[in-house]
């Protein structure tokens, strides 16, 4: 098994994490981020979209890095981590889809301007809207984990915890006002005790 990817960018991040609580040690090879190992020759070999991280596995090669860590979860029989009934599977699912999707729309505007400092990004209007639409899906997060009273897909530690909490992660550390959010600092605290989290999520990176 072999991933490929720069182990500083949140998606491989992800594998990674995931990897560390299935005990698997894949081998790695450090591509560039995201745009710059788009296009790549030796990446587009492999994966026609052009993106990192890149899984191969015997003949499979898998992108998308939320894909790969239910692949992984689910080859490796950890049915905690991904319930194998369909509608616990599908409730884990919808929070790791729902990351990919809302969540990471909201952040682009202010982290792409004051974190990656990319001028397409530069305009404060811009990253005020983003500042707000961000917050207000942090809120949703924070709701969930109300409702819970421990993680995000309910009593027990699974993949949503894993992305999301790298998301979060990604929020503290973006420059700029953050809303109180004491359930999901909480949250955060008790994955603490995970050494995947410690290594890869409280890594000093965004």
């Amino acid at each position: 098994m072999k991933l490929i990817g720069r182990s500083s960018s949140i998606n491989v991040r992800k594998v990674l994490w995931t990897c560390a609580e299935l005990a698997l040690d894949p081998l790695r090879e450090e591509e560039g981020d995201t745009s710059s190992a788009r296009g790549a020759p030796d990446v587009l070999a492999l994966n026609v979209k052009g993106l990192v991280p890149v899984l191969v596995d015997g003949n499979l090669v898998l992108s998308e890095s939320n894909t790969i860590c239910r692949y992984l979860a689910a080859r490796e029989r950890r049915f905690d981590l991904l319930p194998e009934a369909p509608a616990a599977r599908a409730v884990v699912e919808s929070w790791m889809d729902w990351q990919a999707s809302d969540l990471n729309a909201a952040w682009r505007g202010v982290f792409m301007g004051r974190v990656r400092r990319h001028p397409d990004f530069a305009d404060p209007a811009l990253q005020e809207r983003s500042i707000r639409d961000w917050t207000a899906q942090m809120r949703v997060l924070e709701a969930q984990l109300v409702a819970t009273g421990a993680y995000v897909a309910g009593a027990f530690f699974t993949l949503a915890d894993i992305v999301l909490a790298l998301s979060t992660n990604r929020w503290e550390r973006t420059p700029m006002e953050h809303a109180d959010l004491p359930a999901v600092a909480a949250w955060m605290e008790r994955l603490s005790s995970r050494p995947g989290f410690v290594k890869y999520c409280r890594d000093g990176i965004a």
